[in-house]
């Protein structure tokens, strides 16, 4: 691939801060939702159901929509994801504002809003190989996961503030204005494309004489390939499930854990959710000034060890200790950064840019492949048991998987590429 051209920051962070705006309104939107079902109907259930939505589209559709951002123009797909997203968020404001509002529409807008934010954050992750020198990935991976949190962080922070003062729907509409500064800067600056072995470039990937189905299911079998081919890449995605089938369902019962274990509100809620994601913030921001460690697979395991420990905490602190679990918090949160800023870079950097939309979709397609399962099964064991166990299970999870990693060859090889170097490009 070509070299990004000199002064590729001015361009880059302009798309970059203009995303920005864009997370932080899609933070407080998820805030807002989940906050309204907590209150609504006190059901671990029922938000086990409503992350379930938000999360089938990933990894029913991670594959698909993964050839569709190789195939098409990935700065298009950016520009008519977030306006999809935006009018879906405009039309939830309005059943709160007309009082029509029911559950059941709260679960069908949360996943036709992951349908788009599953074409967006691949086709984002993959223009960034395009845009960032390969020397500096590692650094704009570690601010990228920053900024993430910053978002995750403010959402819940401004959320609790918002909620207050505003209803859910004055709350919505704030995420329909910052798709604005996210749209406007994909309009009039160019985002390269890779050429793909075949000597094309993205929208002219036709398939010779076949149909456009035909030509869409070739290629994401070639990606499908890809991954399976490349076995401790493979290992490596599949294994993650395992900790996914825990923390997807613990993670979404967290206001739960505040209500019902600590007794708390949503003040509570944001002091919680906030520490972690400052923590992450500032991790985010050490690993962009510090490149980590060498090996990028070391980064991962040491984030897996945080994790599990803030975990074991969140399970295993009596309702009395709610500030030692936020103190958990702060340092639980560096592990986001570490783990998914390398992880990313590491993608990057080893996978042929015509192939990362495909890659980047599988990922989570395969990694968060188990979340749906652990959201109907562990939600109803949840509102029988408690959601502490689910922090426990999240822990042990990753402590196993961490041993898998150690002892499999080909998942300690994986920065080398793929094992057939033909397929892997040297010069991203």
């Amino acid at each position: 691939m070509d070299a990004p051209e000199k002064g590729w920051q001015a361009r880059f962070y302009t798309i970059w801060t203009g995303q920005t705006f864009s997370l932080v309104g899609s933070s407080l939107v998820r805030f807002a939702v989940i906050w309204w079902l907590t209150e609504r109907t006190g059901s671990a259930t029922v938000l086990a159901l409503a992350n379930l939505a938000a999360f089938l589209p990933t990894v029913l559709l991670g594959p698909v929509l993964g050839t569709l951002i190789d195939r098409w123009s990935r700065r298009w797909i950016m520009v008519v994801a977030d306006g999809g997203v935006a009018l879906l968020t405009a039309l939830l404001a309005l059943l709160y504002g007309l009082g029509t509002i029911e559950v059941w529409h709260v679960y069908l807008l949360l996943f036709l809003r992951s349908v788009g934010e599953s074409l967006h954050s691949p086709a984002m992750d993959a223009s960034t190989t395009m845009l960032v020198p390969r020397e500096h990935l590692t650094r704009v991976a570690g601010i990228n996961q920053a900024r993430q949190s910053a978002s995750w962080m403010t959402g819940p922070v401004l959320g609790a503030l918002l909620i207050e003062v505003l209803p859910i729907q004055g709350v919505l509409a704030i995420d329909v204005l910052t798709a604005l500064p996210a749209i406007l800067p994909l309009l009039f600056l160019d985002v390269p494309q890779p050429v793909s072995s075949r000597g094309t470039t993205a929208g002219e990937l036709t398939g010779g004489g076949e149909s456009g189905w035909q030509s869409l299911w070739r290629e994401t079998r070639e990606g499908l390939h890809y991954v399976w081919s490349w076995r401790g890449l493979a290992v490596l995605f599949f294994s993650l499930s395992a900790i996914v089938f825990f923390q997807r369902p613990a993670a979404s019962m967290l206001p739960l854990l505040v209500t019902q274990h600590f007794g708390g509100g949503a003040t509570e809620l944001g002091w919680l959710s906030g520490t972690w994601q400052a923590s992450s913030v500032l991790g985010g921001l050490a690993l962009s000034a510090w490149g980590g460690f060498r090996r990028r697979l070391t980064n991962m395991m040491v984030a897996l060890v945080i994790y599990a420990g803030a975990n074991l905490a969140r399970g295993l602190v009596p309702a009395e200790g709610f500030w030692y679990v936020v103190a958990a918090s702060a340092v639980g949160g560096l592990s986001m950064p570490l783990f998914f800023a390398s992880l990313r870079a590491m993608l990057q950097t080893t996978v042929p840019p015509e192939m990362q939309g495909r890659v980047f979709a599988m990922q989570g397609s395969i990694s968060m492949g188990a979340g749906p399962l652990g959201l109907v099964l562990l939600g109803p064991v949840a509102d029988r048991i408690g959601v502490q166990p689910l922090f426990v299970g999240t822990a042990v999870s990753c402590l196993l998987v961490l041993g898998l990693w150690l002892l499999s060859p080909g998942v300690r090889a994986v920065e080398e590429g793929p094992p057939d170097r033909a397929t892997a490009v040297e010069s991203v």
